[in-house]
């Protein structure tokens, strides 16, 4: 195969080797790729700033979600480079029909290979849509519980209790129980305090509720809620349900714990604990 037959292709519209040699050619084809490179470098151009207007529209209002428009950001730049790409193509005589029939069929190819991965995308594009988490959550995933550092298109961040980096994928997040501490913005925290079966039930109730109650992040609406829940074999026991803002209620469930501990002790109510009585019984032939 000689040059001329190698140089008669489609990409140069069938122009013959002389043709190919012609002034007018070699500056046809030198405008071609400075049209290419300027379609580039507006299609890069146009790419930055839609991504930078979009997560700027995100940050401008705080109600939107920053990563929802982070990822809508990131789709819309890579169409722009995409559209561009094929522009330049189209400006060599390249068949973009082609181009995109063979990108088809190598996605399909590589899909087929990384299901496991597309299947972590699928359910990071999922989460970002809908949106059960967001970052700065307190949540619980798939058996994990930590605030939500970061949500990608692959896998989902947390850092725990003890600020130790969590990664899930997002394919086990997405097809498991999710349990959302953050995203109402009052909870009802809950306690059972015991007494002894002595003790003046009415007094004590009283005693727990006022104790609870004069915590300035108690909330008296939605109103709070004592009562007898259980007879058990050392005490009995009240249930308590008391509402307060979400950022507060680690720190008032705990505080009040100790809190309702000694105003029981301070008003003579005994809070009883598991006891068991040994009983000895002398051996008869010792006795003897």
């Amino acid at each position: 195969m000689n040059l001329e037959t190698i140089l008669h292709t489609e990409i140069w519209n069938g122009k013959s080797l002389g043709d190919l040699l012609t002034l007018d050619f070699l500056a046809s084809l030198l405008g071609n790729v400075v049209g290419a490179v300027l379609i580039l470098a507006i299609g890069f151009f146009l790419a930055g700033w839609a991504k930078r207007r979009v997560l700027g529209l995100a940050r401008s209002h705080q109600r939107l979600d920053d990563t929802l428009f982070e990822f809508l950001g990131s789709i819309l730049s890579y169409a722009i480079i995409g559209f561009s790409v094929l522009f330049v193509l189209n400006t060599f005589g390249v068949q973009t029909t082609s181009v995109v029939a063979v990108i088809g069929a190598a996605g399909l190819a590589i899909g087929l290979a990384l299901q496991g991965t597309l299947s972590n995308v699928a359910a990071g594009v999922m989460i970002i849509f809908f949106r059960p988490i967001k970052i700065g959550d307190f949540v619980v995933v798939n058996g994990q519980t930590g605030t939500v550092k970061n949500i990608s298109l692959n896998y989902t961040e947390l850092a725990n209790l003890q600020n130790v980096q969590i990664i899930i994928p997002n394919s086990q997040v997405w097809g498991n129980t999710i349990t959302n501490y953050s995203i109402n913005q009052t909870r009802r925290v809950q306690w059972v305090f015991g007494v002894g079966y002595g003790a003046n039930l009415k007094l004590a109730e009283d005693t727990i509720l006022n104790t609870i109650m004069a915590d300035p992040r108690a909330l008296s609406e939605p109103a709070p809620f004592i009562q007898v829940s259980n007879l058990g074999d050392f005490s009995v026991d009240f249930t308590v349900r008391v509402w307060c803002s979400n950022a507060d209620a680690w720190g008032f469930q705990t505080d009040c714990t100790r809190r309702v501990k000694e105003a029981l002790d301070a008003a003579g109510i005994e809070i009883p604990f598991p006891t068991r009585t040994l009983h000895h019984l002398n051996d008869s032939s010792d006795a003897a």
